[in-house]
């Protein structure tokens, strides 16, 4: 019987690993994320997520909240590579680092109420006075769709917040 309970060990083990991979709507953050990246101009390579941090998610009546930190790797590949999963990180390459905060609603296939999105180098978003915007974007962002939002119509925000600022 003792060369039973190795694998209930392993089977344990595969459930507690399980548990710590992300959400659908934070996989779906990372891939808009990268998407975001990507469609910057000055960016000629293909990036991968190489760390997800600092993972949030909350629900409300109003729907999930969801911030994470993604670090990308640059890639040897450029952007418009149709082969992606050959394309091996680079180690000493810049890794900007995107912090993404998104709003969905509560619906089958959520859509996204609001989002805000700020990549650049980690020492850089660490700064305290970007910081603090960051922070204060994303607090909006997880306010979308609440029910004290009655002041203006559904869409008006999200559109008044995708013009430059």
């Amino acid at each position: 019987a003792a060369g039973m309970r190795f694998p209930l060990a392993l089977c344990l083990g595969l459930v507690a690993l399980s548990a710590a991979s992300p959400s659908p709507l934070q996989r779906r953050v990372v891939k808009e994320v990268l998407e975001y990246f990507h469609g910057r101009s000055n960016v000629h390579f293909l990036f991968k997520e190489q760390a997800v941090e600092g993972a949030v998610e909350r629900e409300d009546p109003s729907g999930t909240f969801v911030q994470l930190r993604v670090t990308l790797a640059q890639t040897g590949c450029r952007k418009r590579t149709p082969q992606r999963q050959n394309c091996r990180i680079l180690e000493n390459r810049r890794k900007p680092t995107c912090l993404a905060c998104y709003k969905f609603d509560s619906g089958d296939v959520p859509k996204v109420l609001d989002k805000y999105q700020n990549c650049g180098p980690s020492h850089h978003l660490a700064v305290k006075e970007i910081k603090q915007r960051d922070e204060a974007e994303c607090r909006a962002v997880e306010e979308a769709g609440k029910a004290s939002d009655t002041l203006y119509f559904p869409g008006m925000f999200a559109f008044s917040k995708g013009l430059p600022a």
